[in-house]
């Protein structure tokens, strides 16, 4: 062999506003990781975060953090079985020694980087995952299906924290993919009268088809009107999947009284107004949920067994080299988009 390295496409972000297709080396996985050849990357609206500079990122940077792939290589021989397996992951790297790592919650751990934003992620041919965090993919999902294991991640997590029950009514701002996610989870799990509220129809024909009962667009109708008939009382709970002070102030209105509001919405660092006697008074319980929560393997689980099927989240299939376009797809998002979604052959 030369030594020669071997060169892959990537998307990457050289600083914000700055982002290209560009050659680059593949990565050499170290012990303890996998190397991807990604076949499936979602694009997430975080993705614009980070492209845009109004996130804590680590420039330059290959973003990606929805994704599937095939295990291509690995850093340590005892990992070579894995080689040629069809998987998804975590994108957390983490020590597995402290506290918070023996307890599950990687997160927390004082170490924590994330894969897409500190690491490089999957908008390139190949990219690098801890071997720990692999799941194999269950044959019967598509690839571009089984990216979205992440933010389905994301709703079981956020649901998990809310206390979701069965019969519990439940109302969900935002209709993104973190929405319609959640939908499906409340969907799943027996909630009733599930609503759904977006500032306009857009993509509510896909929250009907995900088996949303009531679907309110607010640029046509009060959400506080139509829940105090549909939900007397209020909703049990509400997941607040925008990040949008208005949306914040209105869950904390529209939840029944002793209820719960889960704050499921990223606010891109905004200083927000908020009436705490809302919260105060009627004895809300408010709980912040805004990450995977390490529900990877629970989330392709449901998927493989068909318990929630995203398929309807597919919007658009590109290649890399079309990013522009699926970046603006997600900027703009028409009537009936949800998710742009990264292929390759």
């Amino acid at each position: 062999m030369s030594g020669k390295k071997r060169l892959m496409k990537a998307v990457r972000v050289e600083a914000p506003g700055r982002i290209h297709l560009v050659q680059t080396d593949i990565p050499e996985p170290t012990p303890g990781f996998a190397r991807i050849r990604v076949k499936a990357a979602a694009v997430c609206a975080t993705d614009l975060e980070v492209i845009d500079g109004r996130i804590p990122a680590r420039y330059p940077l290959i973003p990606g953090h929805e994704w599937s792939g095939i295990v291509d290589a690995v850093g340590s021989p005892a990992d070579e079985a894995r080689i040629g397996k069809a998987v998804i992951g975590s994108n957390d790297v983490v020590c597995l020694t402290c506290d918070a790592c023996r307890s599950g919650n990687w997160r927390y751990c004082e170490h924590f980087e994330e894969i897409g934003f500190k690491r490089d992620g999957a908008y390139g041919e190949y990219f690098l995952v801890p071997v720990y965090g692999l799941v194999e993919k269950p044959e019967n999902l598509s690839f571009e299906e089984a990216a979205l294991n992440e933010p389905l991640g994301v709703a079981l997590g956020s649901m998990q924290k809310g206390g979701a029950a069965f019969g519990d009514t439940l109302t969900i701002f935002g209709a993104g993919s973190i929405g319609l996610c959640i939908l499906a989870v409340g969907k799943a799990m027996g909630m009733r009268r599930i609503t759904v509220v977006a500032s306009s129809d857009k993509r509510l024909s896909i929250a009907k088809e995900l088996g949303a009962d009531r679907v309110i667009a607010t640029d046509s109708e009060d959400p506080e009107e139509v829940l105090r008939t549909y939900h007397p009382g209020g909703s049990d709970l509400v997941v607040d999947a925008t990040g949008i002070e208005s949306c914040i102030q209105a869950s904390f209105r529209i939840a029944r009284k002793g209820g719960t509001v889960v704050l499921a919405g990223y606010g891109r660092g905004r200083q927000m107004s908020l009436r705490i006697d809302d919260v105060h008074i009627n004895n809300l319980r408010v709980v912040g949920a805004g990450n995977n929560w390490n529900m990877h393997k629970k989330a392709i689980t449901l998927m493989g067994d068909r318990v929630i099927d995203l398929r309807p989240l597919v919007s658009r299939t590109l290649r890399p080299e079309d990013y522009e376009e699926g970046i603006e797809l997600v900027r703009t998002r028409p009537a009936g988009f949800v998710k742009a979604v990264f292929v390759h052959e």
